[in-house]
């Protein structure tokens, strides 16, 4: 796991024109059955894979915190939520709160979350492949597939199972 994780932002490089190309057309063309296609390679690829061996999202990338989120962790932490922005957070060039610093400050050695319970509705929903309108979601998926071994391999399974010629 730990080689493929190595080689994954590579092996989605290499792809990554041919996988632009297949969500393009996919957009032109949206099968009706898409969502329930990624939902059950989301399922199987999911059975499989063992977030714990990997965490390389936690690793590499920030979420996005909301302000709910920041409510929620501050509170779970006993802190003020001020004292949650200023000792972790900053905006980015979109102005979004993330992490100031990779890897994620919570990622204990383990790669187990310390706020797993209470951790930010981006991390919960990740890689989002799971979700409704997924054609809505394409570039995001794209991006994930450097990040993400189990998104690379749904997304080479869904140009196998929904091919478009």
């Amino acid at each position: 796991m730990k080689e493929f994780i190595n080689d994954l932002p590579k092996l989605a490089e290499e792809k990554k024109k041919e996988t632009k190309k297949y969500f393009q057309r996919l957009k032109k063309r949206t099968p009706k059955n898409l969502d329930l296609t990624v939902h059950q390679l989301h399922e199987e690829q999911f059975d499989k894979t063992d977030c714990l061996a990997c965490a390389n999202c936690c690793k590499t990338t920030s979420p996005i915190f909301t302000e709910k989120d920041i409510k929620r962790i501050s509170k779970f932490l006993r802190i003020k939520e001020i004292q949650f922005i200023e000792t972790y957070l900053r905006r980015d060039e979109d102005d979004f709160m993330v992490l100031k610093e990779a890897p994620c400050t919570f990622l204990e050695p383990d790669n187990t979350c310390y706020i797993y319970d209470v951790r930010p509705k981006a991390c919960s929903e990740y890689p989002h492949t799971n979700r409704k309108k997924f054609i809505q979601l394409t570039n995001l998926t794209l991006n994930n597939t450097e990040i993400c071994p189990a998104v690379y391999h749904i997304v080479e399974n869904l140009k196998t199972k929904l091919p478009l010629t």
